[in-house]
């Protein structure tokens, strides 16, 4: 790496893909540091399933992540839809293939190897950014005050990094329509290795569980007009929002709605996808939903952050000024995240 590089790296947020660039940087020889605004990583094995793909695949062989995550692979052996009414529609058996795992999962194997390849400020969060042209200066919500070559905001959707360099969220999510609501509650349903959903217009139950004696995941979809930000922040006006449309005492919907109120790892969002012009500015740039964030429920985002880290820790690691590096990574990502080159020495 060329003396002139950038050396000193912040990444913001400890989630896929910021876990991954983490790791790859440090695998290049920057000094790299990640704050991560939770005390503690998630519950292991908990969340949502993710399709890595082919590409995120590939860097997580690169990774050596493999071995644990294929021991971590859900499979799922049938699909049954029902009708407003709580009738079977039709059964569907998915095609195998795909890796897939939890995303407690995958953030559980992406940690373990980024142990001791960059410093770990957990619990933390980034309040101001001030890029003087030769480095930016960080004040953090501790009180802490650290400077850094670059920033790398990968903190979601919702990035705290975006809001302070390129503006507040609205103007670069839409909002397709649709609110979301997911928790886990106990598999006392007699469900193994398969998924349940239950459908009315513009509303979707669905249920799934794998492995015997672990947890159910439930994920509710409902659709409406205007996007509803004003209960976020309010767990009770969150709960309330999601019963309020599924009022039928038909299938399980009574049980869902009363281990929503009891459910600890309650998450209510939007469904929507972030657009923004460019995805660096001048010290700064995102990763991962930060930059392209699309619909959670579509479970495909892991994959691209993977390689979305993979490409700018590489481009990164040519050398050279970081604006070019930025926007070769940009200009690869657009066009495709999928494009790896062979994994450098």
């Amino acid at each position: 790496m060329p003396p002139s590089s950038p050396r000193r790296v912040l990444v913001s947020g400890a989630g896929i893909a910021g876990s991954a660039l983490a790791y790859w940087l440090g695998r290049h020889g920057f000094d790299v540091t990640v704050v991560e605004k939770t005390a503690s990583a998630p519950a292991h094995g908990r969340g949502h399933v993710v399709t890595l793909g082919e590409a995120g695949r590939e860097v997580a062989e690169r990774m050596g992540l493999l071995p644990a995550l294929r021991a971590a692979h859900v499979g799922q052996r049938l699909t049954t839809r029902l009708d407003a009414t709580g009738e079977v529609r039709e059964t569907v058996r998915p095609v195998g293939g795909e890796l897939r795992v939890r995303r407690g999962d995958l953030l559980a194997a992406l940690r373990a190897a980024l142990e001791g390849s960059a410093e770990i400020l957990a619990g933390d969060s980034v309040a101001t950014l001030d890029d003087d042209g030769e480095a930016v200066h960080v004040a953090f919500d501790s009180g802490d005050f650290r400077t850094y070559d670059l920033v790398i905001g990968a903190e979601g959707p919702h990035s705290n990094t975006r809001r302070l360099v390129f503006g507040p969220e609205r103007p670069f999510h839409h909002y397709s329509g649709q609110v979301f609501a997911g928790f886990s509650l106990p598999n006392d349903f007699g469900l193994a290795h398969e998924t349940v959903e239950w459908e009315a217009p513009g509303r979707r139950a669905r249920l799934t569980a794998y492995g015997p004696g672990e947890p159910a995941h439930a994920c509710l979809t409902l659709t409406r007009e205007d996007p509803p930000y004003t209960v976020f922040g309010d767990l009770w006006a969150q709960r309330e929002l999601v019963r309020g449309y599924f009022p039928e005492q038909v299938w399980h919907l009574p049980r869902l709605m009363r281990a929503m109120w009891r459910a600890d790892d309650l998450h209510v969002d939007v469904v929507g996808e972030i657009r923004i012009r460019a995805w660096s500015h001048e010290r700064f740039a995102l990763v991962g939903d930060a930059a392209w964030g699309g619909s959670l429920l579509a479970g495909e985002g892991a994959g691209k952050a993977l390689a979305g880290a993979y490409v700018l820790a590489e481009e990164l690691a040519a050398g050279g000024a970081h604006e070019g590096a930025f926007a070769r990574y940009e200009e690869r990502l657009r066009a495709g995240a999928e494009k790896l080159s062979p994994p450098r020495g």
